[in-house]
Parts: C-alpha cells; sequence; structure tokens
C-alpha cells in the first residue's frame, strides 16, 4: 500500500551522521551513568545501549497524540470490529528481561511521533513492549491475515495452492500492483494461488491481494478467520480500494485504477478536505492493529498453532523472500540470522505517513526466534529516521539474544548503521 506505489525503501543517505556525533558522545555519558543506577549489565547489553538507544535518542522527543477524528471520513470505513474474545497468549517462563525491556521503552519513548513496538520470544513466551496496546495503521501488513485466511482455507480443502485464477482489469486497485504489467491486450493474466500469495506477501502487489480477498469471501472471512484464531486486538479494513479512497477523503471510483487518476482526483480536493479524512484514518484506522496482538499472532504462527505443519512453514518461507523493506529491520540483521517479515507503508500528506511498519520473525542461527511489530503510526520523522529506529529494534533482539556486537556489523548491515556505531 501507500501514496507513492512502491513498498520498497528508497535507500537515502544519513547526512547529518558527522554533526550528530559530538552529541552522541555527550549521550554515551548520560547513558553511562543512567546504567550505574539499572542491574548489572553485561558487556553485550552495555555496547547497545549506546550504540542502539543513542541514535533513537538524537531522532527526537516529542511524541504526537492521536488525532482529532472526523465527520467527513468515509461511512463505508465506519464499521464495527467483529473481534469478541480475549487473544489467545501463552504463558511466559519468565518475565522480559529487563534491560532490553528498557531498551525497547527508550527507543520509542524517544521516537518523534506515535509509535509502538512489540518483541515476543516465541520460546519463552515474554513480551516487550511499549505503546504495544495502541491500534497502528496495518496498511500492507494486514496482507498477513489475507494470506492467512487462504491457507486455513488451504488446510480444510477448499482451495489449492496449485488451483488456478486470471486477473483482469476489473480486478486493478491502486498504488503498487505489478501484476497489472502482466495484463496485456484485454487478455488476464492466469497464475495459481500460490503464485499469487508470492506476488501479495513478496512484492505487496496490491491487485493481488484484493484477489486472495475475494476468493476467501470478502472482509468478514478475514475478519471470522482472526476472531476464531482469537488474535485479539486487530481489525481487517473494507479493502484496498475502500480504504486508500477513504484516507484521501475520495468515493471510490473504477477510473481511479486506470494510470494516475486516483492520484489526480486526490489533488483537487480541498485541503481541508484531504486533511480531515487523514486526521480520521491515523486517529482511528479501520485497520488498526496493536503491535503486541501482531506479535504474539506471529508468535503462535511460528509455533504451529494458527495453520497446518505445511501451511506454516511455506507461509514463513514465502515471507523471509520479501523484497520489501530491505533498510528497515533487514539493515541489522546479521549473517546466519533468518527475517521473514511484512511492511506497510501509507499514503503521506504533508510530511506525515499514514502508516510505516515492519513486521516479522527473527530467527537464530541456533534456532530460536522472536516475533515483532514495529509500527509509526502518525510521525514527521524522516523515512530514514524510521528506518534507523527500526534497526535499532533488530540490534536490541540480537543484542539480548547473545551475539556478540561484532556481528552486528557485518557487510550486510546498514552502511549508516554501521557509520554510526562505528565510534
Amino acid at each position: 500500500m501507500g501514496g507513492s506505489g512502491q513498498e520498497a525503501d528508497i535507500v537515502t543517505s544519513f547526512s547529518r551522521l558527522a554533526d550528530l556525533k559530538p552529541i552522541a558522545a555527550d549521550l554515551q555519558l548520560k547513558v553511562k551513568a543512567w546504567a550505574a543506577v539499572q542491574p548489572p549489565f553485561t558487556r553485550l547489553q552495555r555496547a547497545l545501549t549506546v550504540a542502539g538507544v543513542g541514535p533513537a535518542l538524537l531522532m527526537g522527543c516529542a511524541v504526537h497524540g492521536n488525532s482529532a477524528r472526523s465527520t467527513l471520513y468515509l461511512p463505508a470505513l465506519n464499521f464495527q470490529s467483529v473481534l469478541s474474545g480475549q487473544a489467545f497468549q501463552a504463558a511466559p517462563s519468565r518475565p522480559a528481561p529487563r534491560a532490553f525491556s528498557a531498551q525497547i521503552d527508550a527507543l520509542v519513548r524517544n521516537f518523534g511521533g506515535l509509535a509502538g513496538v512489540a518483541v515476543t520470544s516465541v520460546d519463552e513466551g515474554w513480551t516487550a513492549e511499549s505503546n504495544g496496546a495502541i491500534k497502528m495503521p496495518q496498511q500492507s501488513v494486514s496482507k498477513l491475515w489475507v494470506t492467512m485466511t487462504v491457507l486455513d482455507a488451504v488446510d480444510r480443502g477448499q482451495i489449492r495452492l496449485t488451483d488456478t485464477v486470471t486477473i483482469t482489469e476489473a480486478d486493478f486497485t491502486l498504488f503498487h500492483q505489478p501484476v497489472a504489467s502482466l495484463v496485456k491486450n484485454g487478455v488476464g493474466y492466469t497464475a495459481t494461488v500460490g503464485e499469487i500469495i508470492h506476488r501479495a506477501m513478496q512484492m505487496s502487489d496490491n491487485t493481488c491481494n484484493d484477489k486472495l480477498l475475494r476468493l476467501v469471501g470478502g472482509p468478514d472471512a478475514v475478519r471470522a478467520f482472526i476472531a476464531k484464531k482469537g488474535l485479539g486486538a486487530i481489525r481487517f479494513g473494507p479493502g484496498e480500494k475502500l480504504l486508500q479512497a477513504g484516507t484521501a477523503g475520495l468515493e471510490w471510483k473504477p477510473e481511479y485504477s486506470r494510470g494516475n487518476a486516483f492520484a489526480v482526483a486526490r489533488s483537487r480536493l480541498a485541503p481541508a478536505v484531504r486533511l480531515a479524512a487523514f486526521d480520521s484514518y491515523v486517529g482511528d484506522p479501520p485497520d488498526g492493529a496493536a503491535p503486541a496482538a501482531i506479535a504474539n499472532a506471529l508468535a503462535r504462527l511460528q509455533r504451529g498453532e494458527l495453520l497446518s505443519p505445511a501451511s506454516t512453514a511455506w507461509l514463513i518461507d514465502t515471507m523471509a523472500g520479501a523484497r520489501t523493506g530491505r533498510a528497515r529491520v533487514h539493515g541489522a540483521v546479521p549473517p546466519g540470522w533468518r527475517y521473514a517479515h511484512k511492511t506497510g507503508t501509507g499514503q503521506d500528506l504533508g510530511g506525515r505517513t499514514a502508516g510505516f511498519n515492519d513486521v516479522g520473525i527473527l530467527t537464530a542461527p541456533d534456532g530460536r526466534a522472536y516475533s515483532l511489530a514495529i509500527m509509526i503510526g502518525d510521525s514527521r520523522r524522516t523515512v530514514r529516521e524510521r528506518q534507523l529506529l527500526m534497526q535499532a529494534v533488530g540490534a536490541a533482539i540480537v543484542a539480548n539474544h547473545g551475539v556478540t556486537p561484532r556481528m552486528a556489523a557485518q557487510d550486510n548491515a546498514d552502511p549508516a548503521w554501521k557509520a554510526f556505531t562505528s565510534n
């Protein structure tokens, strides 16, 4: 999803690094003073506190509250969640590590804007979170629930991954839909359900996702799956077209799926109309989900509690092949670790973005795994600063697991991250 039509991050330079290093040096002294009154840190944890928390503290301290709701928001988006039960969650064998929880809280508290983070130990059951209960816009993260609903139908024998579907011009949505280039001269593109899932999950193709959504019975079928599995505070919106139109302040029209017609119509709206619609969306997103609920759901997926063993392995392998968000959490994943994930990015308005997310399962070389959800609901921070927040969370998980800090600075780590932490 997203106003730019591209989920893949634009890798930009972090030009302020040189200017920030003197501030970082002062920050290191303050962090060390703080650590002196905390329970004893290992050398590894102390290194992370300076290298991981420090960059986020430099991003700023303002936190935005929820925006005011607007009556101009489209009625089609004002529906009640069908979730009725409590989310199922495994009892933790021990509390989340105190130092790790403090690091996560510091990262979120000092990031400028509304952000939430939740990290769950798949093996031990504990969760470290900050703003983990606030429902944030999911955007393309919601493709997870569509795909899980499809795979649940596969497990029940209603659908096969080898079944074929045909995508035509009538299926087109908006923004990122690379499959549209394969529909030529009025001839539809036919592919297996498995391929369409790969395109939706790995390329974040909106048209492929909406095709899968219709295949399983629409939004109500996905909401029923979420409720049946007890996933908790996770909403599912009305579908790509209505969700994006409502966020922009428009009523959906079929012609918006062609060319740049949607962008043109959006640009012609009065600024007050666009702002009211945007504020209404970020204030109470109809696709909103709590980071803690997503982290818990992904932990249950990894443990094999949501789908059959075959479908579980197939989905996690698919997520591990995602091509989006390489500069988000992936930028801090060291060699030997595996990250299976889904990103989500919303429309922009005046420097604000209606959702900037990365959720997934991070697995260590020894097989122990962590599910995580990093969600930015409303912030004016640059894309680069959002990416660095996500990398800091990833680095914190790796360090807490016991991997030496040196591993996090291998060649596949983000260059800006390595440059900042080199001193």
